[in-house]
């Protein structure tokens, strides 16, 4: 594949993980868990503003929650905030110059210094983290 054609992957192009390494998994998880939590936050407002229709309005809502489907669905809002939570702390740090390293001079094979192992090693402990928080959550749903 050409220079060229490679720069005209689009959307593909850039969420592919082999070419850029977990930075850029943790970048797109980054994005998308903001956007399931801000979709969370909009339906748990509507939910919530039920009770003011009455007494039956609200156990019928409260109803959909405690199926099956509805125990997933607050498993990955859990997991969700769990990560968008671990990985914002972790790039908050990162420009703050905590856990980067020293600058240096980039010689080939032009290797930035803030790609290394401790920021590696916090991507994987939130996405850990993040899976531990779900299945605690779907343990406790489902009253295992």
């Amino acid at each position: 594949m050409t220079r060229v054609e490679e720069n005209k992957e689009g959307i593909k192009g850039m969420a592919n993980p082999t070419r850029y390494g977990i930075e850029r998994v943790a970048y797109l998880l980054m994005r998308l868990t903001g956007l399931g939590l801000l979709v969370y936050f909009v339906a748990h407002i509507a939910e919530t503003s039920s009770i003011l229709q009455g007494k039956v309005a609200w156990d019928e809502m409260l109803a959909l929650t405690q199926t099956t489907g509805g125990h997933i669905i607050l498993a990955l809002v859990i997991g969700m905030c769990v990560f968008h939570t671990v990985n914002g702390i972790r790039v908050m740090l990162g420009h703050g110059g905590i856990g980067v390293g020293t600058p240096g001079r980039l010689d080939y094979p032009y290797k930035p210094p803030s790609q290394n192992a401790r920021h590696k090693i916090a991507i994987y402990s939130s996405i850990v983290l993040a899976a531990i928080a779900m299945m605690y959550g779907l343990a406790v749903m489902f009253g295992e």
